[in-house]
C-alpha cells in the first residue's frame, strides 16, 4: 500500500470517529438543563410570543431528531451554523478564536520537545548519576502537577512579584504593529514572545515531563543494543554512537506519545486561555457551554476532534520516516 493510498483509507476511518462524536456531543449539549433563548434575553422583559419566535429563528422549537439531522446535512455542506450568544456564523467566530490555540499548542509543543529530548539523552547517557536522578524528579514533579496550577504560579512569581513578565491576553503576530502601539515588526514580535512565555511553559511542562520519560526510557534500551555495543567494541566515538546509532531508533515512541498527547494538550489549553485570559477556542468553549450556545460548542468541539485525529494520522506516517521497517499494510 503507497502512503497516498494509506493516508486516504485512514482519513475514510476518521469519517465514522467524527459522526459519532457529533452524535455524543449534540446529545450531551441538549441534555444539559436550561434554555439558551432564555439566557440570551436575561435581564430583558420578553413576552411568550417573543421567546417563541426566537426559538423557532434559531430551530430549537424542532423535535431532537430533526434538529440533528438538520445539523447534520449543513455540516456535510460546511455549514457549522449560527451562535447564538455572539449572533455571527460559527465558522466565522471560530476562524478568529483558531489562531491563538493553535498559536499556543504549536509553541507548548516546541518547548516541550526542545527541552525534553535533550534531556532525556543526558539522562540516559548519565544514567543512575546525579543529573539522572535530577531529571526524573523534575519530570515526575511535571507529570504530577495540574497545567492550570503551574499556570497560576507562573503569574504569581514572574507577573506579579518580579513584574518581568505580563499575566495574560496574547499580542497576534499577525495584526498590524499599530494595532498594539508598536513601532514595527521586530516590538510585535518581542511583545509576542514576551505574552506567549507563561501560557507556553504552563501549558507544554507536562509534554515535556511525559516526553522526557519516555526520552530516556527508550535511549537506555537503545544504548544496550548489540549493534550499539559492537560500536563500542570497535572503538567509535560515543558522540558518534549517540547521534548515528541510537538517538534515531529511540524516537518512534516519541512520535507515538507527541502524537497521542495533541488530545491532552488541547484539552490543556482550555483551562489555560481560560487562567490566561487567551480569546482562543478553549475560552470559546467554557463560554459557549455557560451560555448553552449549542453551535458553538458541537464546532469547537468537531474542530479540535479534527486536529486530533489529523494528528494521530500524521504520526503515522512519520513512522516510516524514522525507521524505514515499517510500512503500510502489504506491499503492492
Amino acid at each position: 500500500m503507497t502512503l497516498l493510498r494509506y493516508t486516504i483509507s485512514r482519513l475514510l476511518q476518521a469519517v465514522p470517529v467524527l459522526i459519532g462524536i457529533a452524535f455524543i456531543t449534540f446529545v450531551l449539549i441538549n441534555s444539559m438543563p436550561g434554555d439558551p433563548v432564555s439566557i440570551m434575553v436575561e435581564g430583558q422583559e420578553v413576552d411568550e410570543e417573543t421567546l417563541e419566535a426566537l426559538e423557532e429563528r434559531y430551530g430549537l422549537d424542532e423535535p431532537f431528531h430533526e434538529r440533528f439531522i438538520t445539523y447534520m446535512i449543513g455540516l456535510f455542506q460546511g455549514d457549522l451554523g449560527y451562535s447564538i450568544h455572539h449572533d455571527m456564523p460559527v465558522s466565522d467566530l471560530m476562524w478568529i478564536r483558531l489562531g491563538p490555540t493553535l498559536m499556543l499548542v504549536l509553541s507548548a509543543f516546541l518547548f516541550a520537545l526542545v527541552t525534553a529530548v535533550p534531556l532525556g539523552v543526558l539522562a540516559a547517557k548519565r544514567r543512575n548519576e546525579p543529573t539522572d536522578h535530577v531529571s526524573r524528579i523534575i519530570a515526575l514533579i511535571g507529570v504530577s502537577t495540574p497545567s492550570f496550577w503551574i499556570g497560576i504560579m507562573l503569574i504569581l512569581i514572574f507577573a506579579v512579584w518580579l513584574g518581568w513578565l505580563p499575566a495574560g491576553r496574547l499580542v497576534y503576530p499577525w495584526r498590524d504593529p499599530a494595532h498594539y502601539g508598536y513601532g514595527g515588526q521586530l516590538e510585535l514580535y518581542y511583545h509576542t514572545i514576551r505574552h506567549l512565555l507563561l501560557p507556553m511553559v504552563a501549558l507544554g511542562t507536562l509534554q515535556m515531563a511525559t516526553i522526557m520519560r519516555i526520552e530516556r526510557s527508550s535511549m537506555v534500551e537503545s544504548l544496550q543494543e548489540e549493534h550499539v555495543q559492537l560500536a563500542r567494541a570497535y572503538g567509535v566515538p560515543e558522540r558518534r554512537i549517540l547521534r548515528k546509532h541510537a538517538f534515531r531508533p529511540a524516537q518512534l515512541p516519541i512520535i507515538t506519545i507527541v502524537g497521542l498527547n495533541l488530545s491532552t494538550a488541547l484539552g490543556g489549553a482550555v483551562l489555560i486561555e481560560t487562567v490566561f485570559e487567551i480569546n482562543g477556542m478553549g475560552r470559546l468553549l467554557i463560554q459557549s457551554i455557560e451560555n448553552l450556545d449549542y453551535q458553538v460548542v458541537m464546532g469547537v468541539t468537531l474542530v479540535l476532534a479534527t486536529i486530533f485525529v489529523v494528528g494521530v494520522i500524521i504520526t503515522d506516517i512519520s513512522y516510516a520516516y524514522v525507521d524505514p521497517r515499517v510500512s503500510y499494510g502489504d506491499q503492492d
